[in-house]
């Protein structure tokens, strides 16, 4: 079983936003995937942006430079 680890965990309204981030982390080095919302957190389109918790100021500058809307930005131990 994996260890459990804090995480940055962002919510999108489109699945539109859940791609253009994938894309945009993708290109700027971030580490982390797309994965399904956790049940702890609602995301209208079910699909959420998980990354290194250390990430989380970095991630939400870039994703605000970028123009990309997130329902929520969240810290979690997944």
């Amino acid at each position: 079983m994996r260890e459990k680890t804090p995480r940055v965990v962002v919510t999108f309204h489109t699945t539109a936003e859940a791609m253009a981030t994938e894309r945009l982390c993708h290109d700027a080095g971030f580490v982390g995937k797309l994965i399904s919302a956790p049940r702890a957190l609602s995301a209208d389109c079910g699909i959420a942006w998980s990354g290194p918790a250390e990430t989380r100021a970095a991630l939400e500058a870039a994703l605000t430079a970028a123009g990309i809307e997130f329902a929520g930005v969240h810290e979690l131990t997944i």
